[in-house]
């Protein structure tokens, strides 16, 4: 197998991915690969700043009894934590804490969706960043935004979403230090849009990005107008 192979098995088996079959077969093969173990830990790690753009929802303690009641017969056939990572205890993806803000805020797809991103980038020479755009009622997920080996920042849709005729989607980010947001240009609902990174400084973590609704030719002042459409942060995920 690989290396991207190997790292694409371990972002699926700790997302969850995995059909059951296909995780029990990695956890008897990580008792005896190193290589497989190792990438199982480099993904919980990775994977670990997601937590902070989940807000926290708690459902009805009935709905999580019927969820533990279920999980119950996997969890006692499960492969003991210190076959996995030397640790005495499950990791922290696999907390049932983190799953309801993960699944209350609907965030588990992009997470997702996010992860199958990432295995697939080129290496890259800087830091790899990744950010989930959520709508700002709700929490539902709307864009992913990814950058790497490419040198160039992806915006890219997790579904269709409509704008007024008369109206356009704005790109824009701002760095804590920036004096002002800047302008990615405008957005076609449904399309990936991909912007050069050499436009840009260098990218920081908990950098802000949104689009906003904005008349069809854009802002007129270079500055948002519009109501924020979708908002999130930046989170270095390599």
């Amino acid at each position: 197998m690989d290396d991207d192979d190997l790292q694409a098995l371990a972002g699926e088996y700790v997302l969850g991915t995995l059909p059951s079959a296909s995780r029990r077969e990695v956890e008897a093969r990580m008792t005896s690969e190193p290589a497989l173990r190792a990438a199982v830990q480099a993904w919980e790690e990775r994977l670990h700043p997601l937590v902070a753009l989940a807000e926290p929802v708690e459902p009805s303690a009935g709905l999580w009894e019927r969820i533990d009641a279920s999980l119950a017969p996997r969890t006692a056939a499960a492969v003991a934590p210190s076959a996995v990572s030397g640790a005495t205890r499950p990791g922290w993806w696999h907390s049932l804490a983190l799953w309801r803000g993960l699944a209350g805020a609907g965030f588990a797809a992009a997470a997702l969706l996010a992860a199958v991103l990432v295995t697939r980038l080129p290496d890259a020479a800087g830091p790899t960043f990744m950010v989930v755009l959520v709508a700002p009622q709700d929490k539902a997920p709307g864009w992913v935004i990814q950058t790497g080996g490419a040198r160039e920042l992806s915006l890219i849709p997790l579904g269709r979403i409509t704008v007024p005729a008369d109206k356009a989607l704005q790109f824009w980010t701002k760095a804590d230090g920036w004096q002002g947001p800047r302008s990615l240009g405008l957005v076609t609902p449904g399309q990936t849009l991909r912007v050069p990174l050499d436009r840009l400084p260098p990218l920081e973590a908990n950098q802000l990005f949104e689009l906003t609704l904005e008349p069809a030719a854009g802002s007129p002042i270079d500055r948002p107008t519009g109501p924020i459409q979708y908002i999130g942060r930046a989170v270095p995920v390599l």
